[in-house]
């Protein structure tokens, strides 16, 4: 299983901000939001933001429009990876 940091996202602009999310990469190369979510659930690889030192695990949230990315950090859902520049 492979632990990859995040670096960049790319999102489409949308009311719901959790639902713009299109891609996610890093120097290495770039997954879709479906892949990622695939991944994440069946445990092949796991997704995490390190913003000020601090390291937040990509998770996959329920939705009420289906599933979306978000990341945890310290018990708390925040907002990491809508603040990683375009890739």
């Amino acid at each position: 299983m492979a632990d990859v940091q995040v670096t960049c996202i790319n999102k489409v602009a949308r009311e719901n901000k959790h639902e713009g999310l299109t891609h996610l990469g890093n120097s290495t190369g770039k997954w879709t939001k479906s892949q990622v979510i695939q991944w994440i659930e069946a445990g092949t690889n796991t997704f995490y933001t390190l913003v000020g030192g601090t390291r937040a695990n990509v998770g996959v949230v329920n939705g009420p429009n289906g599933k979306y990315l978000r990341t945890h950090a310290d018990g708390t859902y925040n907002d990491n990876l809508l603040a990683l520049p375009e890739c």
